[in-house]
């Protein structure tokens, strides 16, 4: 009988560190949820407020950007009569990686299977970049949608013209202006750029994120610079929400010695952009 109790007192001994050693892991990931939540809240507080601390070089950047813009709105009744021509030429794959990609139901659930991967992994990395991804569309996604109604471009297929504003007509044929698919797909591509230090990965990360933008543009949903300026706005976005980030987790991507710079070209018969990294 003492020997049986021994051995139910070293069983109970046994069992009671493994179950308080799991609910110190249940309770260590409930706390870095609710740490990783709060700053997916405040990332996107702070690139709303960026603005009103722009500098100099900011508002020269804004500038850029919106006459960038502008020059593209001026050919883009010829540049996306063209991609729109071609489109046929375009692999099917390619074309519904674009539309399925860019939707937001899939570009949160992506995001989302990023996060809770590193969450449940205790991951460092993969949950700051989770919370990047999703702060960051969920920032430019909102003014996305308040631009697309403020601003109320017809969009191509409705074949009123590049000129055609309706500001709040509730008709999606109104909402051209920004992309939304090329927003969100091209916000994730740049977030997930920043782990990478190859140019070349970079490079082929950033393609496949402009694939659903450009395939908005093959169907004829937005102009060209519809989509340039989503990704813009993208650009910005990451940028903005990742250097607040820089201060909440150890894992880091910014190398401020090494910024990323992007730059608009044009020439007779030629317009480019080019990017250094």
């Amino acid at each position: 009988m003492k020997k049986l109790v021994i051995l139910l007192n070293l069983i109970c001994c046994s069992y009671l560190p493994a179950q308080n050693t799991k609910n110190d892991t249940i309770d260590t990931r409930w706390k870095m949820f609710t740490y990783d939540v709060g700053n997916m809240f405040m990332g996107v507080g702070h690139s709303y407020t960026r603005p009103i601390h722009w500098q100099g070089k900011q508002w020269a950047q804004f500038g850029a950007v919106v006459g960038g813009t502008g020059l593209v709105y001026l050919a883009d009744d010829n540049t996306s009569r063209f991609i729109r021509n071609n489109r046929e030429g375009i692999p099917q794959f390619i074309r519904d990686y674009g539309e399925l990609y860019g939707s937001p139901e899939n570009n949160y659930l992506a995001t989302s299977g990023v996060y809770f991967t590193g969450l449940i992994t205790k991951n460092e990395k993969l949950r700051r970049t989770g919370v990047l991804l999703i702060s960051s569309a969920s920032s430019a996604g909102l003014l996305q949608q308040v631009l697309k109604s403020v601003v109320g471009r017809a969009r191509p297929v409705a074949n009123l013209g590049k000129d055609t504003f309706d500001p709040f007509n509730p008709s999606r044929n109104f909402h051209s202006f920004p992309s939304g698919h090329a927003l969100l797909a091209f916000t994730n591509a740049y977030a997930i750029g920043k782990q990478f230090k190859n140019p070349w990965i970079k490079a082929g990360i950033y393609t496949i994120g402009a694939i659903p933008g450009i395939s908005r543009v093959w169907d004829g949903q937005h102009w060209l610079s519809d989509m340039v300026f989503a990704f813009a706005i993208s650009i910005a976005t990451v940028e903005s929400i990742d250097k607040y980030l820089d201060k909440k987790y150890d894992e880091k991507y910014n190398d401020q010695n090494k910024m990323v710079s992007w730059n608009l070209n044009f020439g007779p018969g030629q317009m480019g952009v080019t990017i250094n990294f």
